[in-house]
């Protein structure tokens, strides 16, 4: 399973927000830059950059970070927040995202959506399915969609989609753990969805519950930037991992 910690942006620094509530924003860095070099320095591969100020708004907002950790660091990205059109898809690119995450866009807009994934392949495009009560939360997690979402996830399979980011909001940012449940649910009712769990991960010993589950990967924010997972941890955890 890989692990994936977080990085959120707003106003070009690391917070953390709790139930995607932007009125409870922690700061936790004024250098996201900084915090990308010490995941790097302890073995991470890879990274979860989301612009929250693009998830609000109408584009991307934060690409300069993207570009500026992605310049200065090995870190595979995969970013999100903001994604509203081809141009905000290509900047991500061009400023260096391995992978971009499509959230509101697959359910405001799915034709462009489902464009992306022709286009640039399933590699490139992850499924964002950031739920509230089982169904899709959209623009920075500020509107409830209709959309089931085991429903949600099949659709898009059917067009292309392997990878999938699935976050429960009523978990992200709280610390009491991850939505085992609605995890399985998923992996039983999907054709080999590439699930990468997020959102209340709070524990090193929640990390093999989710290997067993059949996980693809798990970004973790909250539980590193407090202290109650240590990148030592991650590290050792990584490195024992069979390559």
């Amino acid at each position: 399973m890989r692990i994936i910690p977080a990085i959120d942006i707003i106003d070009g620094k690391s917070v953390r927000l709790s139930k995607g509530d932007y009125s409870t924003q922690k700061i936790y860095n004024e250098n996201p830059l900084e915090v990308a070099k010490e995941f790097e320095a302890h073995g991470i591969q890879y990274l979860h950059l989301v612009d929250l100020d693009g998830a609000k708004s109408n584009c991307i907002i934060n690409y300069k970070i993207l570009e500026q950790i992605a310049t200065k660091t090995t870190l595979i990205i995969d970013f999100g927040g903001g994604l509203k059109s081809d141009e905000d898809l290509k900047i991500a690119f061009e400023c260096g995202a391995n992978q971009v995450t499509g959230g509101s866009i697959a359910i405001k807009n799915p034709t462009v959506f489902e464009n992306w994934i022709q286009k640039y392949g399933p590699d490139k495009i992850i499924l964002g399915a950031d739920t509230n009560n089982k169904k899709i939360a959209i623009s920075g997690w500020l509107e409830e969609s209709t959309q089931e979402v085991v429903p949600f996830i099949k659709n898009y399979q059917s067009k292309g989609i392997e990878y999938v980011i699935c976050t429960d909001i009523a978990k992200d940012g709280m610390l009491e753990g991850p939505s085992f449940d609605l995890y399985q649910e998923i992996l039983e009712q999907t054709n080999a969805c590439k699930l990468i769990a997020s959102g209340g991960i709070s524990s090193f010993e929640e990390l093999p519950k989710l290997v067993e589950l059949g996980c693809e990967g798990t970004i973790i924010g909250k539980a590193i930037y407090e202290g109650r997972i240590r990148l030592k941890e991650l590290e050792k955890y990584i490195s024992n991992q069979p390559s």
